[in-house]
């Protein structure tokens, strides 16, 4: 057999066996539906986010897409969950910045899974930018004068938010090392409580997501300090952003939630969800919906949200690490 006729041969079964391969595949979606893992209790923000993706996603491949709530360990419970589904598919996770790129780093042993290697991103749903918001009589108007007021008065000052090792607690760690100056963290189990004790001056500060802040701010029950993208937001138009106050510019950090299928998912399918996903980002309703709470749609390709993610795990490493956080 000469060499060019051995090298067809090779070649021709090459192909044979790519296109066996793709037939062996099975259509998807077939009537199966897909479940859709959220990492927390039902009737929250996040959930609700989840439910309208659910709901418009199922529309746009023609199949059922079923929210399952999976709350417990701040998240992590779902998660693992999630990582340990059968890569057909048919299980997707929305992903939520503390337990999949957080809880890591702050309670290693509770966690069992590794993000980057028992889970393929899909994409970017959206992000929440942060408001750090002040009680009625704080003798502060604007986040410089807290700096001011913290470094006058240090470990005085107060400030809240829902949990040790969330991306609110990552982010005031953060700006604290910038700036030079210390707070005393108070966390909450959830945000609730930590509202009530901010608008009857129990705490001097809170850091929230915009659905909770943007109401509280707008009204006047509290004050809103400084909000953590790098742009203003609409609906808080008078609110600065943190980078432009002096020595912030490149600090800005937001809350973000994504989607991700457990690893080995097939490569087809995460490009299908993929596109879809950026279909349903692109909706008048669910962008009208977003608007609604200050959330910034998403969207780019699985490639962005895995990068953006590898990127937003090694910033969160080095502010668990200098502050010396664990749960």
């Amino acid at each position: 057999m000469t060499q060019n006729l051995r090298r067809s041969v090779v070649l021709g079964a090459l192909g044979l066996i790519a296109a066996t391969s793709a037939l062996a595949q099975p259509a998807w979606p077939s009537a199966k539906p897909i479940t859709l893992i959220v990492p927390f209790t039902a009737g929250g923000g996040t959930d609700g986010i989840g439910r309208l993706f659910a709901q418009k996603l199922g529309q746009q491949i023609g199949q059922s897409v079923v929210v399952d709530n999976v709350g417990g360990g701040g998240g992590t419970i779902g998660t693992q969950k999630a990582a340990q589904a059968a890569p057909d598919g048919y299980t997707l996770l929305m992903a939520v910045d503390s337990p999949a790129a957080i809880a890591q780093y702050v309670n290693p042993p509770a966690v069992k899974y590794d993000t980057q290697r028992d889970f393929a991103p899909v994409g970017m749903l959206s992000t929440l930018p942060l408001v750090i918001m002040g009680r009625p009589g704080l003798a502060a108007s604007s986040f410089q004068e807290v700096i001011a007021l913290a470094k006058a008065n240090p470990g005085k000052l107060t400030y809240a938010t829902s949990g040790i090792g969330t991306v609110l607690h990552l982010a005031m760690e953060r700006f604290q090392q910038q700036a030079g100056f210390r707070l005393v963290h108070v966390p909450y189990r959830g945000g609730a409580q930590a509202i009530t004790d901010l608008i009857g001056n129990q705490v001097d500060l809170a850091i929230l997501p915009t659905g909770s802040a943007v109401p509280l701010v707008g009204s006047k029950k509290v004050k809103g300090l400084a909000v953590t993208d790098a742009r203003r937001l609409p609906a808080l138009p008078e609110v600065p952003s943190i980078t432009e106050l002096p020595g912030f510019k490149d600090l800005a950090m937001t809350a973000w939630i994504g989607i991700f299928a457990p690893a080995g998912t097939p490569a087809p399918v995460i490009e299908r969800l993929s596109t879809e996903m950026n279909r349903v980002l692109q909706m008048p309703d669910v962008r009208a919906k977003f608007a609604e709470q200050a959330i910034i749609p998403g969207g780019g390709s699985a490639a962005d949200f895995g990068a953006f993610v590898k990127s937003e795990q090694s910033r969160y490493e080095r502010i668990v690490r200098t502050a010396n956080i664990r749960e």
